[in-house]
């Protein structure tokens, strides 16, 4: 039984008129019901009582028949549909890994605009440190990532997306709290909280290359994973702790932001990817993502 042979049983079903049907499906009418009987012929049933060598009734095995039909037409073409939409990256899953800090600055708008374009893409959101992303997306555990620029891995493609200076978080009742700008050496002798640099070289690399402006060393009192944790800590007056410019929308109470008075490395967020494993639904991602991509931008002193 071939696709044809529905399509022309339905025609001539709805019809009840060979040469109406033959007329409608743009053939013959002679080939048609060739096509009908070679149709019966497979099911071992007849499906048309013949009134007359044109017209005709169905039987009650054709009126199922029928109605088998429709559905097989109606799940095949909605099959043929989803596969062109899975094609186009239209639907689907995609698995994204995410530093913390990206959340409080242009990952929400990013996400926003491909869910509007794509609201039947399935976003699965990980929070993962730059380390992390790297080996997940090498382990195929995500599909995209957000990170702090370098990757120590060459084989991965990204695209920055910003590029944000450096500022200070510090408790409330700090005497540094005063000040609108702070002199990075007036923290030579402060405890700072910082994470392990494995996890975020770029970031980790331009704190202690601001620190070195400093002429010192800075004083880690206490390491954390995520931004969250090290933010918190600060608010708890534990210490203080130099951050990217975009956290300043991670408010805590007891916590304030200042900037650094002298120009600071700029750190640069990137959307990251294997480029060998690109799917349909990840190639629509990054043409949302490419919309943001810019090699200029970073947040302005607070």
């Amino acid at each position: 039984m071939e696709l044809r042979h529905l399509r022309y049983f339905i025609a001539v079903a709805e019809e009840l008129h060979f040469s109406r049907a033959a007329e409608r499906l743009h053939i013959a009418q002679p080939p048609l019901s060739q096509q009908i009987q070679q149709l019966e012929a497979e099911l071992g049933v007849e499906l048309f009582h013949r009134k007359t060598k044109r017209q005709v009734q169905l039987t009650e095995a054709g009126r199922v028949f029928l109605q088998s039909a429709y559905q097989l037409l109606a799940h095949l073409e909605s099959t043929i549909q989803v596969t062109r939409r899975t094609g186009r990256g239209e639907i689907g899953q995609l698995r994204v890994g995410l530093i913390s800090p990206a959340i409080y600055s242009i990952l929400p708008v990013i996400l926003q605009e491909f869910r509007q374009q794509f609201p039947d893409v399935e976003l699965v959101l990980q929070e993962l440190t730059t380390a992390e992303q790297e080996q997940a997306l090498r382990d195929r555990h995500i599909d995209v990532g957000f990170v702090y620029l370098p990757l120590s891995d060459a084989d991965l493609s990204y695209l920055c997306i910003q590029k944000e200076a450096l500022i200070v978080a510090l408790y409330q009742t700090h005497p540094l709290a005063q000040q609108e700008l702070i002199a990075v050496q007036s923290l030579a002798n402060e405890p700072f909280i910082l994470f392990p640099r494995h996890l975020g070289i770029g970031l980790y690399d331009g704190i202690m290359a601001l620190c070195q402006q400093g002429n010192f060393t800075p004083k880690i009192a206490q390491e954390a994973i995520q931004m969250q944790t090290i933010i918190g800590l600060v608010a708890t007056g534990m210490g203080v702790a130099i951050v990217p410019s975009s956290l300043q929308n991670l408010q805590r109470t007891g916590l304030v932001y200042r900037a650094i008075a002298h120009q600071t490395p700029l750190i640069e967020t990137a959307s990251v990817w294997c480029g060998k494993e690109e799917t349909p639904v990840v190639r629509q991602f990054l043409k949302v993502v490419s919309q943001f991509g810019t090699t200029d931008s970073y947040f302005p002193k607070l």
